[in-house]
């Protein structure tokens, strides 16, 4: 029996109060119907405030899946941007395709910023920074590619692994080798055509590594020489010139 009705059953003795049943009796029942009145109050104001916590906790849901819904769509359109390849790279890509295709150079491109990636072994052999003739080929082919690309700086960075070289040799450390092969590629670039204004050469050693020097393998894909494209504003001292003209 619920609430409702066991106190409308005691109400109902009541009635009855004169018909044989005692003072006491009708006292005792009086002040257990006026308990269960007490509680169902009490239950009452329960079911009520879970009630609002329910609905409380329903707003609660509604917000954080719009919220959800807001932070996906934030986040496609921040991945359709990073992948989202400007007609440079494009252009780049198809100038390059054999070359690309046959593993010889990487192309890529993030932010804006496109790199063209060599392996050393195309360019140099071991020790080396005269560039052999398959290297000169395939330069030639980035130079070609590159003359036509506009507004763009072109830095080519030299990179190598953590193998040591010969302090009493030509090149001390890793930072000349990999600046005087980050040059005898802006030379070459230079010579088939590139704008002299435009080029940069920088050496990082083996401070940038894209693997593990580990292994052989890792060690390899750190030998490398990568020509960055960058926009033509981010030249030092260009606002210099601009103020000057």
């Amino acid at each position: 029996m619920d609430l409702n009705r066991k106190v409308a059953s005691l109400a109902m003795l009541g009635l009855v109060a004169g018909c044989g049943v005692s003072k006491s009796q009708l006292e005792s029942k009086s002040l257990e119907a006026e308990n269960y009145r007490r509680q169902y109050g009490d239950e009452a104001e329960k079911v009520k405030a879970l009630e609002a916590k329910v609905a409380q906790l329903n707003e609660e849901l509604a917000s954080l899946r719009k919220d959800r819904a807001r932070s996906d769509e934030a986040l496609a359109q921040a991945r359709e941007e990073l992948e989202k390849k400007s007609s440079q790279y494009e252009q780049l890509s198809q100038s390059l395709k054999e070359e690309i295709k046959a593993g010889k150079i990487e192309l890529s491109e993030l932010k804006g910023r496109t790199v063209v990636k060599m392996k050393d072994r195309i360019l140099f052999s071991s020790g080396s920074v005269a560039i052999n003739p398959e290297g000169q080929a395939a330069l030639a082919k980035v130079a070609q590619a590159l003359k036509d690309v506009q507004g763009k700086l072109v830095r080519v960075e030299g990179h190598t692994d953590d193998v040591p070289t010969d302090p009493k040799g030509p090149f001390p450390s890793n930072w000349e080798l990999s600046t005087t092969r980050a040059l005898a590629v802006v030379r070459l670039l230079q010579e088939q055509g590139v704008s002299a204004d435009k080029l940069s050469a920088a050496g990082y050693g083996e401070y940038r590594p894209i693997a593990s020097n580990k292994s052989p393998q890792g060690k390899s894909l750190n030998r490398r020489i990568e020509i960055v494209l960058a926009p033509e504003d981010q030249a030092p001292g260009i606002k210099n010139r601009s103020a000057s003209r």
